[in-house]
């Protein structure tokens, strides 16, 4: 059998909130939950600057990876075992796929990717393919093991089922991602019967389908994500620390280019700095390591980074008004540039619209360049439809883009009199500030 067959003595067991137990009997599953490229999960959070908003938010990638893993552990085992479109030889691969990733994540990870123009799931397949602990428990399995895992994840795996239980509209990741963090910040939107999808989910060709029976679990699941990704996700608190955390990487990095000496040093950022980021560096950073940085940061010299570190840490975030970019607005957005440097306030930093958008659901349209993999009914007479044909809540949403934008700024900066006390009145004034 080998070590690709070989179980545990004794199932492992991991309590989690959202399953209630994870189940561990592979040697391969518990070797790579070892070693230290998964471990350092545990150092990143699941919702990034979340923590920020809903405290509870406290969760990690550790945490999600395993959750992940233990809702693709039961497809395969419980649902799609014995049925003939399922090949029992895709089962370790999708088990470790799923458990693996978001190995690739960075800290804060996606103002960290947008700032320094890299891509986790890159990194995700660097780890599995490259001179890693990861990697060397995946060789034992098979030569070319480890470029198949590396595929399922960059949705190039000529099996095309087994990719879509970890990307799709309706997969693992999302089924854990939104119980798990509706859990950890305690709002009810996000809650569905996932046993009921797991129970009507049936293995196809290229795709899991979803018995008829089951459509209206699908619709609550649908319905559900849509509330995360509003009253969650994208909620302006959360989006005010993003902002700047993006801005102080920026500054830093600015002030590298220019020859500034920091008083402490950003070895760990060096690389990312030039653009030369190599994988040993990237596993290094977590957000430990960048936290540390912003607390010694706030003892800087330069008044930008300083002040910046100073309210991410302490959470003196910037307040934020409805922003809509129509040409009267964007005049306006110029008109208060030009106000904030008459003020001494460097637009750049303390002047930032961001936006928000969320497609719910969709399905592929030919024509378009983006292929979109829909959800798929299976009929009681064994027919396949598209979710959308058939149910008339989904159809109502598909290709619904919903867009969100807001202006975010320095109250406390605007309010402060001592200086500039008519520009600062000005400035309140076009953001329909009262005084």
């Amino acid at each position: 059998m080998g070590y690709s067959g070989e179980k545990l003595q004794e199932e492992k067991v991991f309590k989690d909130p959202v399953h209630r137990y994870i189940h561990v009997r592979d040697r391969v599953i518990w070797d790579l939950i070892g070693t230290k490229e998964f471990q350092r999960l545990r150092r990143i959070k699941q919702l990034g600057t979340t923590y920020l908003t809903f405290h509870g938010a406290e969760h990690s990638r550790l945490s999600h990876s395993l959750g992940v893993y233990e809702i693709v552990r039961r497809i395969v085992d419980d649902v799609f075992e014995g049925r003939p479109e399922w090949k029992p030889e895709e089962r370790l691969l999708s088990l470790c796929a799923a458990l693996l990733h978001d190995l690739g994540h960075g800290p804060f990870s996606h103002s960290f990717e947008k700032v320094f123009d890299l891509d986790h799931e890159q990194f995700t397949q660097q780890i599995i393919v490259g001179d890693t602990e990861v990697n060397k428990i995946l060789l034992k399995v098979g030569r070319d093991f480890p470029k198949k895992v590396a595929e399922v994840i960059a949705k190039t795996y000529k099996g095309k089922l087994v990719v879509s239980l970890i990307s799709s509209q309706i997969d693992a990741d999302r089924m854990d991602y939104l119980q798990r963090d509706a859990y950890f910040t305690g709002v009810s939107y996000g809650h569905f019967d996932m046993e009921r999808l797991l129970r009507v989910m049936r293995p196809r060709e290229e795709h899991a389908v979803i018995k008829q029976s089951g459509m209206h679990a699908v619709e609550d699941y649908i319905m559900s994500r849509y509330q995360m990704y509003w009253q969650v996700y994208f909620h302006p608190v959360t989006r005010s620390a993003e902002v700047i955390l993006t801005k102080i990487l920026h500054r830093a990095k600015h002030l590298y280019e220019s020859g500034y000496e920091f008083a402490q040093e950003p070895h760990h950022f060096y690389s990312l700095f030039k653009g030369e980021v190599t994988l040993a560096d990237y596993l290094k950073m977590d957000e430990a390591v960048m936290l540390y940085y912003f607390e010694a940061w706030e003892e800087e010299n330069d008044a930008i980074l300083k002040d910046l570190c100073t309210r991410f840490v302490n959470r003196k975030l910037f307040k934020y008004v409805e922003f809509h970019p129509s040409n009267s607005q964007m005049n306006r957005l110029m008109e208060l540039r030009t106000l904030f440097k008459k003020a001494g306030i460097d637009p750049d930093y303390y002047l930032v619209v961001d936006s928000s958008s969320d497609l719910p659901y969709d399905f592929y349209r030919p024509g378009e360049e983006e292929e979109r993999l829909p959800i798929h009914l299976l009929k009681n007479n064994g027919e396949i439809r598209e979710l959308s044909r058939e149910s008339e809540i989904v159809d109502a949403i598909s290709g619904k883009r919903r867009t969100d934008h807001k202006l975010y700024y320095p109250s406390d900066l605007l309010r402060d009199e001592s200086t500039k006390k008519n520009i600062k009145k000005q400035i309140r004034k076009l953001l329909e500030l009262s005084d």
